[in-house]
């Protein structure tokens, strides 16, 4: 028996300014930084420019660009170890990010 997926990966989604605030109100799982959680969560999924705008309203609303995991990494340090995380690190150390 096959099993199918439930729906399909979409490319290229266009996020308007009100998608991209919706990822401001994921909560996290116990012990998740909530403020690390938000940026993670954006970063798995928007694309690059997508990503820039959410960062610019995470500011705004006062989140911590520095959060860190339960290891001591902020997320800044984490994507730039990530094969595809170089552009996504550039905007995080255009916020402030390290």
């Amino acid at each position: 028996m096959a099993i199918l997926k439930d729906k399909e990966k979409v490319l290229g989604e266009v996020f308007d300014d009100e998608r991209i605030k919706t990822f401001l109100n994921f909560h996290p799982p116990q012990n998740v930084n909530p403020d690390f959680h938000l940026l993670e969560k954006a970063y798995r999924g928007m694309n690059i420019e997508n990503f820039d705008t959410f960062v610019s309203f995470f500011l705004e609303k006062g989140y911590n660009i520095n959060a860190k995991n339960a290891a001591g990494n902020s997320f800044t340090t984490i994507i730039n170890q990530h094969r595809h995380g170089k552009p996504y690190f550039i905007i995080m150390k255009k916020y402030g990010g390290n």
